[in-house]
């Protein structure tokens, strides 16, 4: 079982770059494998999640050649995926398997989708459910809801599909779907989510339509050519530097070209709220193209918030590095609507109160959320992540201005988001 052992820092100092965004690296792959032509991908997240979805369209056919973080997809059209010799394996990577399925649901052959073993202890019915209305047959455990299932070969035909929770898994699930089905799909979303299918499909001239909350495609859809694709620094590995820059006394980080889409910048924005001496520098993009900019960090006195409501879905992925800034900010702060954390790599929300109060924090997790108190001293202790990358990542930080020794167990799984991030953090502590 590896482990992470974590000391306390005088401050944090230096200029860093963040491996690309681990959203769009996946959809760049899948649609750089369903277009015709050459696909070039640039600043590629190189990590084990990522890799599940090179290695599932390498053995459905696609030529894929990687370097480093340069990849190159040789497509041959929206219908020329070949029907795989073995059960796909979309390792731990929720993304690649929830998405996927859609895709493989307007296949004209039978296939078979697996993961690892937290992988297959992770629901999959909120994308299942509305892939049958659609006219797929997928099943396995627990009628389809947990890995590894079969999907068999279906003709399918466009829905009106009104999300239940806000999910950009679900409506990229829909929408890929949708480029196989007979008519009109369209996905209506509660709150907003990450737009990165909606961005991508523009990138590959993808034709679909915007208005408010309904997203729609008519499928099938045309023939699509290959395209330049620049991956923006992930915001989600991001947050970890920017937390540990805000609440390690005498800190100051300037992150570069780090992606700022507005649907993912939630975490900055409750920050700023929480009075984070925080710095924004857009660089100049073009269209619908994912903004980018720079973002500067010093040590900062924060206040504690109430969170909750549409701003929950911008900042899903962040909300364990957000307990680690409340346990550091003056007063209480109250995260609701929040209870999707009890299914991601972990039960986050309990993962994090109960790692978290045992390194000293006040902390309470509540159905949907937690009331964190603080500020509250921390202290270094011996705890698991529980396989959870971002809860791993998140302890990392907070054991930076513990005090005394950190050793965090089953932290083997940071690789499938942010491989060299042990590194990177002892790069920019002194000591």
């Amino acid at each position: 079982m590896k482990q992470l052992v974590i000391h306390p820092v005088k401050n944090l100092q230096g200029t860093l770059a963040v491996p690309g965004d681990k959203s769009i690296s996946h959809r760049a792959v899948m649609l750089g494998s369903l277009a015709y032509g050459t696909t070039h991908i640039t600043h590629f997240l190189n990590s084990a999640d990522c890799l599940s979805t090179i290695g599932i369209f390498k053995a459905m056919g696609v030529k894929i050649k990687q370097s480093g973080d340069r990849v190159t997809i040789v497509g041959r059209g929206l219908n020329s995926l070949k029907p795989p010799r073995q059960m796909l394996n979309a390792g731990n990577s929720g993304t690649t398997a929830r998405i996927l399925l859609g895709l493989l649901a307007g296949q004209p052959f039978t296939s078979r989708l697996t993961g690892d073993k937290y992988l297959r202890r992770r629901p999959m019915r909120r994308v299942v459910g509305p892939l049958i209305q659609m006219g797929a047959r997928i099943s396995g455990n627990d009628s389809g809801n947990y890995l590894p299932v079969k999907v068999e070969t279906r003709k399918l035909k466009g829905i009106t599909y009104e999300l239940p929770v806000a999910s950009a898994q679900v409506k990229s699930s829909l929408l890929l779907a949708g480029l196989f089905a007979d008519g009109t799909t369209k996905v209506l979303e509660p709150t907003p989510t990450r737009d990165h299918t909606e961005r991508m499909f523009s990138a590959f001239s993808i034709p679909f339509s915007q208005r408010g909350k309904a997203i729609t495609v008519k499928g099938p859809v045309m023939p699509f050519k290959g395209q330049w694709i620049k991956v923006p620094g992930d915001i989600s590995s991001a947050a970890f530097f920017v937390v540990a820059g805000l609440i390690t006394p005498g800190s100051t980080l300037r992150l570069m070209n780090v992606g700022l889409n507005p649907t993912r910048t939630g975490l900055l924005n409750i920050l700023q709220r929480m009075g984070a001496h925080m710095g924004v520098t857009y660089h100049k993009t073009r269209g619908g193209a994912e903004p980018i900019g720079d973002l500067t960090v010093a040590t900062s006195a924060l206040k504690g918030v109430e969170v909750g409501g549409e701003i929950v879905p911008r900042m899903i992925d962040e909300f364990p590095i957000f307990a680690v800034a409340a346990t550091q900010a003056r007063g209480t702060t109250v995260v609701k609507n929040a209870e999707d954390l009890k299914v991601k790599e972990s039960d986050r929300i309990l993962m994090m109160a109960v790692t978290l109060k045992k390194m000293g924090a006040h902390i309470q997790p509540t159905p949907d959320g937690w009331v964190i108190k603080g500020p509250t001293p921390l202290k270094g202790c011996r705890i698991s992540s529980g396989g959870d990358h971002r809860v791993a990542m998140a302890l990392a930080v907070a054991a930076l201005i513990a005090k005394g020794t950190t050793t965090i167990l089953d932290t083997e799984n940071i690789n499938t988001s942010f491989p060299g991030f042990s590194q990177l953090l002892e790069r920019i502590s002194v000591r």
